[in-house]
C-alpha cells in the first residue's frame, strides 16, 4: 500500500513539473514573440540613441499608439539635435490627435532657420487646426498674396478719387507667418479685406487720378503706415501695386443721373402748375357763365320794370319811344365798332 502511495506521489509530482515546463515555455515563446515584433524598431531606435526601450513599445501597443511613428518620429529629433523632446511628449500629442511627424518636421525647420519655437507652442498650433510646417515655411521663405483674391471672382479693387474718376488697382502682398500670433490670429482674408480698403482709402484721398496714376508707391506707403498686420497670424513685408487702370468718370455719372432726376422733378412740379392753372381757367370760366346768367337774369327785369312804370303812370309813351331810340342808336355803333375792328384785323 505505500509502495503504491509513493508510486501515485511520484506520479502528480511529474505531471506538475510538466505543466510548469509548459507554461515557461508558452511565457518564453510569447517573450520571443514580443522580442521580436519589436526588436526591429528597438534595435533601430537603439542604433540611433533615442532612447526608447522595449518596455516604452509594450506600453505603445498597450495604449494604442503607432510605435512605428513615435520611434521614427524621435530618431528625427535626435539626429535634427532636439534632444528636449521626450518619448512620453511624443505619445502625448499623439493621443491628443496631433500630427506628431508634422510637428517635428516643423520643429527641426524652424531650429535650423534659427526661428525661436517650443515643443509646446508647436504642439498648440497644431492642435489649433493650423499647419505647423507650412507656417514655419512661409516664416522662412516669405510668400506674396494677390489682393483682390482671384478665387473671389473680383479681379481689381475699385476706388473713387476726389475728382470723380474711377480707378481700378491690383495690389501683391508680401507676407511671413507671425509664429507668436499663430494661435489666435487673423488669416490671410483678414489682410486682403484690409489691404482693400487701405487701398480705397487712399485713392478717394487723391485729390485727382493723375495723381495716384503718377505715384502708385504713395498707395502701398500709407497703406503699410497704417499697420495692417496687427491681430494677425502674418507680418506685412511690402504691398506692392501691381496695376492701375482707369475706369468711369463716376463723378459725371452722378452729376448727369442728379440732373436728369431734378430735370423730371421740375417737369413735375411745372404740369403741376399747369394743372392748377387750367383748373383756375375752368373755374374762372364757370364764373363769367354764371355772372352772364346774371346779366341775363337782370335784362329780364327791365321790361318787367317798364311795364311796371306805365301801370303805374310813371312813364309816358313818349318817354318809351326815346328809351327805343336811344338802344337802337347804342346797338347801331357796337355793330359799326365792330365792322371796324374787323377790317383792320384783316
Amino acid at each position: 500500500m505505500n509502495t503504491l502511495l509513493t508510486i501515485l506521489a511520484g506520479t502528480q509530482s511529474i505531471q506538475f513539473e510538466w505543466i510548469i515546463v509548459i507554461v515557461l515555455i508558452v511565457l518564453a515563446l510569447a517573450v520571443i514573440l514580443i522580442i521580436a515584433q519589436f526588436f526591429g524598431l528597438w534595435l533601430q531606435a537603439f542604433m540611433s540613441n533615442a532612447n526608447v526601450t522595449l518596455f516604452d513599445l509594450i506600453g505603445m501597443r498597450l495604449r494604442k499608439v503607432d510605435a512605428r511613428v513615435i520611434v521614427l518620429s524621435k530618431i528625427q529629433a535626435v539626429k535634427a539635435g532636439l534632444l528636449d523632446i521626450t518619448t512620453n511628449d511624443l505619445e502625448t500629442h499623439y493621443l491628443a490627435r496631433g500630427r506628431v511627424p508634422n510637428v517635428v518636421n516643423a520643429m527641426i525647420a524652424a531650429n535650423r532657420a534659427g526661428i525661436d519655437l517650443t515643443w509646446k507652442h508647436a504642439c498648440a498650433i497644431d492642435l489649433a487646426g493650423r499647419d505647423i510646417l507650412d507656417a514655419v515655411h512661409t516664416s522662412v521663405n516669405p510668400k506674396v498674396i494677390d489682393c483682390p483674391n482671384p478665387a473671389s471672382g473680383k479681379q481689381t479693387i475699385d476706388a473713387v478719387a476726389k475728382d470723380g474718376i474711377q480707378l481700378k488697382a491690383k495690389a501683391r502682398v508680401t507676407v511671413r507667418t507671425n509664429i507668436r500670433q499663430l494661435i489666435g490670429g487673423a488669416t490671410e482674408e483678414t489682410i486682403i479685406a484690409r489691404v482693400g480698403e487701405g487701398i480705397v482709402t487712399s485713392i478717394g484721398s487723391a485729390e485727382n487720378y493723375k495723381a495716384v496714376l503718377e505715384n502708385p508707391d504713395v498707395i502701398s506707403k500709407k497703406v503699410l503706415e497704417k499697420g495692417l498686420d496687427a491681430g494677425t497670424a502674418f507680418e506685412i513685408l511690402s504691398i506692392d501695386i501691381a496695376d492701375v487702370d482707369v475706369g468711369e468718370n463716376v463723378g459725371a455719372k452722378l452729376q448727369a443721373d442728379q440732373a436728369e432726376a431734378d430735370k423730371r422733378r421740375f417737369q413735375a412740379e411745372a404740369e403741376k402748375r399747369a394743372a392748377m392753372a387750367r383748373a383756375r381757367e375752368a373755374e374762372m370760366a364757370a364764373l363769367v357763365v354764371e355772372n352772364r346768367a346774371k346779366v341775363v337774369e337782370a335784362e329780364a327785369q327791365v321790361p318787367l320794370a317798364i311795364a311796371e312804370a306805365f301801370r303805374a303812370g310813371h312813364l309816358g309813351v313818349m318817354d318809351y319811344y326815346r328809351l327805343k331810340n336811344i338802344q337802337a342808336d347804342t346797338s347801331m355803333r357796337d355793330s359799326i365798332s365792330r365792322s371796324s375792328g374787323a377790317e383792320e384785323k384783316k
